[in-house]
């Protein structure tokens, strides 16, 4: 894999993970306190499907280039609605940053941390004179220690969505969501992860396990059986502090997106959510 994410905005990894993302910050949203959502890996905030990088893979077109061709489902109808003028009227593809914006409302804020130069510049650009959006030219693991707990939110959410171009990701992750729930003990965290084989899946379970998290939800969707480690085979999502009514939603997305994004490639598509760890 290439893992600048322009070769790989709007697949279906970024369907399902944007799709549940809406879902945990709306249900922020029910309650009229502030929050903050931290994107520790924000990217560039949006792309251009129209540029070199994306139609070298064309990933977009199994993705949402599928999905708003394909028949509207009720459960998909807040992300298709946010993605749909930005793909159709735009050719762009909104990153994770720019969906949160999206849904903020005045007494909410936005912590983007990037530390790719080519990636930041854009996302700088993108939120300028924001006053609702800060952008962090930094390392997101380590921008933890220095942002968390926040000082004007007691809610909030926070996303960890690294590239997994280093060995140590994911034993990086499950130090950073013991790191969160120990400084920011309301916060929902929100990790994403992608499934080539389950060796270091189950590992990285394990490891927060270990660590002493409770109340974590996993949910998967896979293309195919997770066998081949040379591909990208499916994606997750653990949302750690989940909020209440999430996990039915979540399948609803998810069978919505199995329905939607199946193809020749795609024939075996399978959704799991299961719960690791009570309280």
């Amino acid at each position: 894999m290439n893992y600048r994410h322009i070769y790989h905005a709007g697949n279906f990894a970024d369907c399902m993970k944007h799709a549940l993302l809406l879902a945990l910050i709306r249900a922020l949203k029910r309650k009229p306190a502030g929050f903050l959502v931290l994107d520790t890996h924000a990217g560039c905030g949006r792309y251009d499907l129209t540029s070199e990088e994306a139609e070298k893979t064309g990933e977009w077109r199994a993705g949402i280039g599928q999905l708003l061709n394909s028949p509207a489902a009720a459960a998909l109808a807040a992300y298709l609605d946010a993605v749909r003028p930005n793909v159709q009227d735009r050719h762009r593809y909104p990153g994770s940053p720019a969906f949160a914006r999206a849904e903020l409302r005045p007494q909410d804020q936005l912590i983007a941390c990037e530390l790719h130069p080519e990636d930041v510049r854009p996302l700088r650009r993108l939120f300028h004179a924001d006053p609702q959006a800060a952008v962090h030219h930094r390392d997101g693991y380590e921008a933890l220690r220095a942002l968390l707990p926040p000082k004007d939110f007691k809610r909030g959410l926070v996303l960890i969505d690294p590239p997994f171009e280093k060995p140590d990701d994911f034993a990086r992750c499950a130090e950073a969501v013991a790191l969160i729930r120990n400084r920011f003990r309301a916060g929902i965290v929100a990790v994403w992860y992608p499934i080539k084989h389950r060796t270091p899946v189950r590992a990285f379970y394990t490891a927060l396990q270990d660590a002493g998290i409770r109340d974590m939800l996993a949910c998967e969707f896979l293309l195919r059986p997770p066998v081949d480690p040379s591909r990208l085979n499916g994606c997750g999502l653990l949302v750690v502090n989940a909020p209440f009514g999430f996990e039915d939603e979540a399948r609803n997305i998810l069978e919505a997106l199995a329905v939607g994004l199946r193809s020749p490639d795609a024939e075996d598509i399978q959704i799991t959510i299961e719960r690791l760890a009570e309280e």
